[in-house]
């Protein structure tokens, strides 16, 4: 589908919609975002407690409760006590430390339940009230389906953990949080197209160049997945400089060389560090080229915002790196990653459309 192709598209969606439907629908998708926002926070949660294979079997619909008595409890601490895991990292935890980590375990879990519940049953609503034009319906059930086929991701991405391993696969981690990532852009996307339905083009310098900076902000989040599912962020605690070199010595041990950036603990770090300064010269860049660029005043505030985002998710990430990895910076430094990827979704979708 060609630019011309898809405003057109969305000026049709707009006219079958009245204003009071478009805000309605809007405003319902901006809070299935929000819990999707949510959602990777309680992800990182639980990752970084090492809570997320304390529950060994996935249940989709009997899972919606956690044991409810001492029994039940037992059961499900003695199945956690049969994988790697347990001898490695929690060996000899007492049924109440299981019980803390269960719960972000379980409440990762139900939150994703309680997303596809405010998703479906809101469009249902809308769609048999008729305030959803044909057009946009069939992209609503995809952005649901994409959200249950990510419950079976999550699951895939636990059992990576549950048998020969103290830990899920890095590969696995990344699919898991890269498609929450790409879900929560559609729905934000969908929310501003709704309500910001008349687009001009406009710079369209910016707008390419914002299109490649969430490009890169996407690809150094995933960078970033890699780093946690290797633990990369505990080795080479220091900045610019890495083992005392500009580049690891063991950057490329691993073969065939392509291994390395995906596996050497050394190398996805470095490689982190790299996109992420590439992603805020690009930001420092965008933010520059405001300065000329014939902008609304709303089109240069939101590429301000996001250069600010950008230049502080740098700091927490240098932070986080230099104090070894504390939870509460490392879960800001997720957090600010996500921030980072609303922002960006945001100004290119305002660099294609004039106030």
């Amino acid at each position: 589908m060609t630019a011309t192709d898809a405003a057109s598209d969305r000026r049709t969606i707009a006219a079958g919609m009245a204003m009071r439907d478009r805000r309605a629908v809007a405003y319902w998708l901006l809070a299935c975002a929000a819990m999707v926002f949510v959602m990777v926070a309680l992800g990182g949660i639980t990752r970084l407690t090492e809570s997320g294979l304390s529950i060994t079997r996935w249940q989709p619909i009997m899972g919606v409760l956690p044991p409810l008595n001492h029994a039940e409890w037992q059961v499900a601490f003695d199945a956690y006590k049969q994988i790697p895991q347990y001898d490695a990292i929690h060996a000899g935890m007492t049924l109440a430390q299981f019980k803390t980590i269960y719960f972000w375990e379980w409440f990762h879990r139900l939150w994703g339940r309680l997303i596809g519940v405010i998703f479906l049953l809101p469009f249902l609503y809308f769609l048999l009230r008729r305030r959803i034009p044909a057009s946009l319906a069939p992209r609503l059930m995809l952005l649901f389906l994409l959200g249950a086929f990510q419950g079976a991701v999550g699951w895939w991405m636990v059992k990576s953990g549950l048998e020969n391993r103290i830990e899920v696969s890095q590969y696995r981690l990344a699919a898991h949080l890269g498609m929450a990532i790409v879900i929560y852009g559609a729905i934000l996307w969908v929310a501003l197209d709704l309500l910001r339905p008349t687009r001009h083009e406009t710079a369209p310098g910016m707008r390419r160049a914002a299109g490649a900076l969430l490009a890169l902000a996407f690809i150094t989040l995933l960078a970033g997945a890699f780093t946690a599912g290797l633990r990369a962020g505990y080795i080479d605690n220091t900045f610019p400089l890495m083992d005392g070199h500009l580049v690891p010595p063991a950057w490329s041990h691993l073969t065939p060389w392509w291994r390395n950036l995906f596996e050497n603990p050394e190398a996805v770090q470095f490689d982190h560090r790299v996109l992420a300064a590439c992603t805020w010269l690009g930001a420092l860049v965008l933010f520059l080229a405001s300065f000329k660029a014939k902008l609304t005043c709303f089109a240069r505030g939101a590429v301000h915002a996001l250069f600010t985002l950008v230049t502080i998710q740098a700091g927490l990430g240098l932070a986080t790196l230099l104090l070894v990895m504390p939870l509460p910076l490392a879960l800001a430094h997720q957090l600010g990653a996500t921030l980072v990827i609303t922002a960006a979704v945001a100004v290119r979708h305002v660099l294609g459309s004039a106030a």
